[in-house]
């Protein structure tokens, strides 16, 4: 936001007053935690609060129309809702099941993104889990135990409150759109991770993006958030609530930020054997691709070594020496690498990591 210094700073507030990039401390109606990509800093919690009749808003129900577009900022439509382009790429990892590897699949982009040269900023929606805010945090912890530069992004944490009112939700949702404008005015990438369930911030992070990346385990339980599906024939029959919201959300962008959102779902998990599951469910992604226009990609397989790396923040495009990984590499790290070039190859951003570089690391284990 406009005079941030980079550094530490502990927990900031801003008041729905104050939605024009300024930073007033002392208000409790909303909070923001910029953390240093050079030092550590411990996330500070803001006030609980609560208020009575928390308002929910579903977005396909035409009477609830004039409200949503009250809490996201007013009528998309209207002249006076448009806004430019913004000048840095938007990647938003979104879906509302949890446990689809949305945060490890942001970390990836980030660091990979970092080692190709880019500017990376990113920002954590998910307040009550942090992932990606943890995993950062482990970072620099292993690197200052390793005493490596292993490459950091700048990372904001949003806190909110418990039980917003519906002004406080708006207040929210301009005060994210603020951050996001300015950072890509300092960041050639913004990232950002959204948690696992609905969210009138994920809405708002969702209209913003350039690239919205959909993890999705290989499951017909995963695929619920997408479409039904016949149980006899196993053939699409509708779409569900967050293909709706990201319908929603794209026409958003076409009018407020001119410009249109690149869809990609990942099947993670993915089991390295062919089943009649696997099949079926491939099958189902294929329909509800044609009928909601994203692409489909393969994403990361069912691999223990991406458990592995988060207590120490590291990634799978991380160096692979003994050093970086406080192990002997091996070739579950090399087949993790050749895993994600391959997903960022096919997202494109296949440039932040050279094919070359990991035949060299491929060597090296061997």
């Amino acid at each position: 936001m406009p005079g941030l210094v980079p550094g530490i700073h502990s927990s900031r507030c801003m008041s729905k007053q104050d939605v024009d990039g300024r930073v007033k401390p002392g208000h409790d109606t909303w909070c923001w935690l910029e953390m240093s990509a050079t030092q550590s800093s411990t996330p500070q919690k803001s006030a609980p609060r609560t208020v009575a009749g928390i308002r929910r808003i579903k977005p396909n129900e035409p009477s609830k129309k004039q409200e949503r577009n009250q809490t996201l900022g007013g009528d998309p439509m209207s002249v006076e809702g448009a806004m430019r382009a913004l000048s840095a790429r938007v990647i938003v990892v979104g879906n509302e099941k949890g446990g689809s590897g949305k945060s490890t699949v942001a970390m990836h982009i980030a660091i990979a993104l970092i080692k190709s040269g880019q500017a990376v900023a990113t920002i954590d929606l998910d307040t009550r889990q942090k992932s990606l805010t943890h995993h950062i945090e482990n970072r620099r912890a292993w690197a200052r135990h390793v005493g490596r530069d292993l490459g950091m992004p700048q990372h904001f944490c949003f806190q909110q409150l418990d039980y917003p009112s519906a002004d406080e939700q708006a207040a929210g949702c301009r005060a994210l759109e603020k951050t996001v404008e300015t950072l890509a005015g300092r960041y050639g990438v913004v990232i950002i991770d959204t948690p696992g369930h609905d969210d009138y911030l994920t809405h708002v992070a969702h209209a913003m993006a350039d690239t919205l990346i959909t993890p999705l385990n290989d499951s017909f339980v995963d695929l619920d958030v997408l479409g039904s599906v016949d149980p006899e024939s196993f053939r699409v029959t509708g779409t569900s609530h967050y293909a709706e919201m990201v319908e929603e959300a794209r026409g958003r962008r076409r009018v407020r930020y001119l410009g249109v959102t690149d869809w990609i779902v990942l099947r993670n998990r993915l089991s390295t054997l062919g089943s009649r599951n696997k099949r079926l469910v491939g099958e189902s992604i294929q329909q509800l691709s044609q009928r909601l226009n994203f692409r489909c990609i393969d994403g990361l397989a069912e691999r223990v070594i991406f458990r592995e790396f988060y207590p120490r923040g590291l990634t799978a495009v991380d160096d692979l020496d003994e050093i970086t990984l406080g192990s002997r590499p091996t070739m579950s790290h090399v087949t993790a690498r050749l895993e994600m070039l391959k997903l960022l190859t096919a997202i494109g951003l296949g440039n932040a990591v050279t094919a070359h570089e990991i035949v060299g690391r491929r060597r090296e284990v061997a």
